[in-house]
This record gives C-alpha cells, sequence and structure tokens, in this order.
C-alpha cells in the first residue's frame, strides 16, 4: 500500500494570499519548478525557480528536510537564465544558461554550460555540448562536444577543466549519442551548402571496441523519410529511432552490430510516435510516449510500468505520472504527477517501501483554487474532417450563451494536450469557454494531418481555426457577439489572419508575440546557418503575400490588443509593430504593449499577470461584459 509523507516545502512556495483575490497574478506566477534534478544518492534535490523579474535561481535542497533549502546561484534575467540543471556527483552540478541581448542592430541570443559546487563555489564556464555524465566515474568528468580545432569528443574535468582525449577515431559531428556508459556509438552530421544547414542528416556507427565508423541511416527534415536516431541501448546493442511508417513516425531499433537490423518497436495507426522515455543519469531506455486524446507513455520496462499503474489507482482521477529522475541505482524515482486541474506535484518513491513523500508543488499560487476540468472533442471542419480540440468550461457553468475564446497553439509544428495550461485556466476562471483545436498543420497526426505545415498551408490551417469558433456558436456554447480569438506565437499569427480572413466571426482579437509577415520572419534567418531551410518552410509568392495579415489590415473588423517582448529572439517585436502601424494607418482599434527586456515567454510573473489583467480588460470592453 502506497503510504504518503508531506515533505516541508521551500518557504518561498507558502501559497500566497492573492490566490482567491488577484486571479492574474496567480495564473500568471510563473511556474515554480522550472527544472529539477535528483542527485545521484537520492540524498538532495537541485531545482532551478523563479526569484525578481525575469530572473531565476538555483536552490538546492535535502530531501530529509534536515537542512532548509540554499540558493547556490542566481540569474538576473537581464541578461542570463538558468535552464536547466544536472548532477554530475553528489557534490557538483553542471547548468545550461542562456542570454538574449541587443547589439549589431538585432537581438542576439546563445548558450553556455557552466559547473559548480553544490555549496555554489568553484564555478566554471564549459565549453561544447554536454554528451555524457560519465555517471559510473564519480569524478566530476563528463563527455562534451567539442568545438573549434579540438572536434569531435573530448572527456572535460568540470573541477579543473583539463580535458583528456577519448581515443579512437573521433567523428567531427554535430550530433552525438552515447550508451550511457560514456561510450560514443552514434554521430550525425547535418549536409550544408557552405556555411548553411540543409535539411538532410547522415548518422554514423560503430561496434564496440572498434572505433571504424560506419554508415547508419540519413533523415529528411522536410519530408520526414529516413530513420533518426534518437536513443541508444547499450546492453541491447540497438539505437532506438524514429521512422516514418504508412504517414505516421513509429518507434523502431536498429542493430549496431554491423547488420543493422531493423524492427518496429511501437506505432500507431492514428498518431505519431513522440519519442522514446529516458531514465536516470545515464538516460536508460523504458519506454515510449505519444499523444491520443491524452498524453499516454508506454513503459517497456514492465517494473516502472506497474509503479505508474500503482501510483494511477492510488491517485485522483485523469492523473498523469512521469518519472523525470532517479538515483544511479534506480531504487529512488523523482515523480511528478499533473492533470487538466493539478498543475505539478514533484514525489519521491522509494522502490524497497513503496513509500511516497510528497516534495513541491509546481505552481503553488494556484493551491486551493477552483479548476475547471477540460474535456476532449472534435468538431467538424467545413470539408468534413473531423478536429480534435479541447473544450474548458468556467467552473459550475452551464455551457451554454458564454463569452468564449478560440485559443489556438503556436508553432505550428506543436500540439495541445489535454491537462493543465494556465492560460485557458485564467480565462475559464474569468467566465469564458475556452476552445483549443489541433488544427492541420499540428503535430503528432501524421503527415497527412500536417499537411505541408501551418505556414505554407495556412488557408488549411485558418479554416479550421475559423471553423472552431463556428463550432462554438453552433453548439450554443458561444454567445455569438461575444466570440474572441486569444494566441501567441503561431497562435497568434492564427488570430491576426482569422480576422484577415473571416473578419466578421470574432469581435475581439487577442495576439501575443505574433508573427505578422512572413517575408519579415523569412528575413530574420538572413545570415543564420538555417536561412534557406526556413525559407522553404514558411513558403513565397502568393503564400507569404495572401498569408501576411499585415498586408491586409484594412480587412480587420474586430479590435486587437497585441503583446511583446523588445527581446524576442523567437520571433521579432517588428512584426507587433508593423501590424500596429498597418492597422492604425487603416483606422483600425488597436494597442500594442511592449514588455522592455523580455524574451518570447514573456518569462516574468508581473508582465504577465499585467498581460492577463490587460487582456482581460479589454475582451470584457470590447464583448460587453459586465
Amino acid at each position: 500500500m502506497l503510504k504518503f509523507v508531506l515533505v516541508a516545502a521551500v518557504s518561498a512556495y507558502s501559497i500566497p494570499a492573492f490566490a482567491q483575490t488577484d486571479p492574474a497574478a496567480a495564473f500568471g506566477a510563473r511556474e515554480g519548478i522550472q527544472s529539477i534534478a535528483l542527485s545521484p544518492d537520492g540524498k538532495q534535490i537541485a531545482f532551478i525557480a523563479p526569484t525578481v523579474g525575469a530572473g531565476n535561481g538555483l536552490f538546492v535542497t535535502p530531501v530529509d528536510k534536515s537542512a532548509p533549502p540554499r540558493r547556490i546561484a542566481v540569474a538576473s534575467g537581464a541578461p542570463e537564465t538558468l535552464r536547466r540543471c544536472q548532477w554530475v556527483t553528489n557534490i557538483r552540478l553542471i547548468c545550461l544558461i542562456s542570454a538574449a541581448q541587443r547589439g549589431a542592430g538585432m537581438v542576439l541570443s546563445g548558450s553556455r554550460w557552466i559547473a559548480l559546487g553544490s555549496d555554489g563555489k568553484n564555478l566554471k564556464p564549459l565549453w561544447g555540448d554536454v554528451v555524457d555524465l560519465l555517471v559510473d566515474k564519480h569524478d566530476g568528468d563528463i563527455l562534451v562536444g567539442w568545438p573549434g580545432k579540438y572536434s569531435g569528443v573530448a572527456r572535460l574535468n568540470t573541477m579543473t577543466l583539463k580535458t583528456t582525449d577519448i581515443g579512437g577515431t573521433l567523428y567531427l559531428g554535430d550530433y552525438y549519442l552515447t550508451d550511457g556508459a560514456g561510450n560514443v556509438r552514434v554521430a550525425g552530421t547535418t549536409t550544408r551548402d557552405g556555411t548553411y544547414q540543409g535539411k538532410n542528416f547522415k548518422f554514423v556507427y560503430h561496434r564496440p571496441g572498434d572505433w571504424q565508423w560506419s554508415p547508419l541511416s540519413t533523415y529528411d527534415s522536410e519530408t520526414r523519410i529516413g530513420f533518426e536516431p534518437r536513443a541508444v541501448d547499450g546492453a541491447r546493442n540497438v539505437v532506438y529511432g524514429l521512422r516514418g511508417i504508412d504517414g505516421r513516425k513509429a518507434l523502431g531499433t536498429l542493430s549496431l552490430d554491423g547488420k543493422l537490423t531493423e524492427s518496429v518497436v511501437l506505432k500507431r495507426p492514428d498518431v505519431d510516435i513522440d519519442d522514446v522515455l529516458l531514465l536516470g543519469r545515464r538516460g536508460r531506455v523504458v519506454g515510449a510516449t505519444f499523444v491520443t486524446d491524452r498524453r499516454e507513455n508506454v513503459y517497456f520496462d514492465a517494473a516502472l510500468g506497474k509503479i505508474r499503474d500503482a501510483l494511477t489507482r492510488a491517485l485522483a482521477p485523469n492523473t498523469s505520472i512521469d518519472f523525470v529522475g532517479a538515483t544511479d541505482d534506480e531504487a529512488k524515482l523523482l515523480v511528478r504527477t499533473s492533470s487538466d486541474v493539478e498543475p505539478g506535484t514533484y514525489f519521491l518513491y522509494e522502490k524497497a517501501t513503496r513509500r511516497l513523500e510528497r516534495l513541491i508543488l509546481a505552481r503553488p499560487e494556484l493551491a486551493g483554487v477552483t479548476l475547471s476540468p477540460v474535456k476532449s472533442l472534435t468538431f467538424t471542419a467545413r470539408d468534413g474532417t473531423r478536429i480534435p480540440t479541447y473544450l474548458t468550461l468556467p467552473p459550475g457553468s452551464s455551457g451554454k450563451g458564454l463569452p468564449a475564446i478560440v485559443m489556438p497553439h503556436g508553432g505550428p509544428e506543436a500540439r495541445d494536450e489535454f491537462g493543465f495550461d494556465w492560460l485557458a485556466q485564467y480565462y475559464a476562471n474569468r467566465g469564458y469557454a475556452v476552445l483549443q483545436p489541433n488544427f492541420r498543420g499540428s503535430a503528432g497526426y501524421g503527415d497527412a494531418w500536417f499537411v505541408e505545415n501551418g505556414f505554407r498551408s495556412w488557408p488549411t490551417a485558418i479554416g479550421d481555426i475559423s471553423d472552431a469558433g463556428r463550432w462554438l456558436i453552433a453548439q450554443g456554447i458561444a454567445d455569438p457577439t461575444r466570440l474572441a480569438i486569444v494566441g501567441w506565437s503561431y497562435g497568434g499569427y492564427a488570430a491576426l489572419q482569422s480576422a484577415v480572413t473571416d473578419p466578421g466571426l470574432f469581435k475581439a482579437v487577442v495576439a501575443i508575440a505574433p508573427i505578422s509577415d512572413l517575408d519579415t520572419l523569412k528575413a530574420e534567418y538572413q545570415g543564420y546557418g538555417n536561412q534557406y531551410l526556413m525559407r522553404a518552410y514558411i513558403g513565397g509568392g502568393d503564400v507569404a503575400k495572401e498569408g501576411s495579415p499585415a498586408r491586409h489590415a484594412e480587412r480587420f473588423a474586430a479590435p486587437a490588443l497585441l503583446f511583446h517582448g523588445d527581446l524576442d529572439t523567437n520571433v521579432s517585436i517588428k512584426h507587433s509593430r508593423q501590424m500596429e502601424a498597418k492597422l492604425r494607418a487603416a483606422g483600425k482599434p488597436v494597442q500594442l504593449v511592449v514588455y522592455p527586456g523580455l524574451d518570447h515567454q514573456l518569462a516574468d510573473s508581473a508582465a504577465r499577470a499585467d498581460m492577463l489583467r490587460q487582456s482581460d480588460t479589454f475582451l470584457r470592453t470590447t464583448l460587453g461584459i459586465h
């Protein structure tokens, strides 16, 4: 029988008093756990949590609560940000940091790894990309992909920065996979036209003890044809990877014994297999994951599958169980639970005692706030295609005659999933019905659904999004006079473009970090290694002309509210400024809110709360909600 023990939480994560009185602050607060890792011996956790503004900090705390959490590093967010951390030994960590700042007339970004002690001392900058943690060495060494004249892989000590040649014939690759025991088994390169990245990848491998590299596979990133390696299983001497079968991604293996024997491990007739599931610092392959109407994890490791099933039965219905860490002996597991009405909780599970200890909440600000169940549905598009979607209704609502929001996801090569969504839950809390369609152009449903992606096939994608609004009206869920569209990134583009193609449908448009012109988007990649790939991905000619909302501002009938961070490296703020200028020139009502120093994610709790408040006020005023 599972036993639950609550471990004292970090004092900074006590439940704020504003949770019920200020919904924008509660829902807009950045997730309290941005990255978390369990030490090799299971005695400590390290986690990244928000600090002031866009900053964040690295905290270390003993699992047995014998001492309070210690903040051992901090990033100001202006410009540096901690992204993720991992233990190298029980007393040493490595962390990836990134930064974005203006330079040479543009916003520049970069990232690098650092190493530091669990006491915050002996901080060292590292070079290259981390390839393997050398779990069995216990000496602070890691394997890194080595740039410059030392191209290949080298052993690097995270305390002294001493490098050691690992021997053998190194392969000058862009991508490496090890067997989790320090042995590089697969390497990959991207085809290039001069200095520019191509769409084709070539992968090679070598057999155990033999440094002669042999061809493994090729992969075309545009057509998605070929075998794309994801993880090596050294014990089985195979590499797991994704390959298209019958128009959908399937998971298979290739043997690394010289024969390249291929087998299909898992495939679905309805959706793509997303990836393999890895456990612990070794990255042991334990299963695979995919999404139907909900995410499903299939465990090849029967013992893990049984633990997942037991935890699912013991916890609330619809709870998702994810193993996000493990001790090196896998006797203890770091578990994350979540659902549509549970933003996330972290636990430590001990296999021997079957004891489950609650460690920390992902979003403590929402503890005690009533959240809305999410319904998985489908609606029929204008051409008869059934479009999967998620509907979130206000708590206690009758579900009829409501102010409503269609909320297309970003990407476009992405999809919405069943689970907690802070934006959808905020608007539901404020009384709106929220519909999130996985329109054609979304990822995960196979090649035919993906079409040519949501840019080159924008008429199909935007048509599905508009049909989502019509469905809400036809079902009596939405009051047709109070229907709005809200989107972020590509979703912001879709919100703007829907106002061009169907100006009478949505009565208010909210676009966060939106794309407004496809040629402007392509120009942002000029000079970068992937510029030709992005040009092909986005398309040109009539696709760009007709699919760029900034070129058709005169068609808008609904007021628009735009939000953008001025250090956005995903979508330049030029897009929002251009959209605002075009709408004003056309005599259309528009407002642009700029957040100085913030990136694409608006990673600042105060800014997010402000964005939520302003968007809610705008929607209520525009839609006549009292």
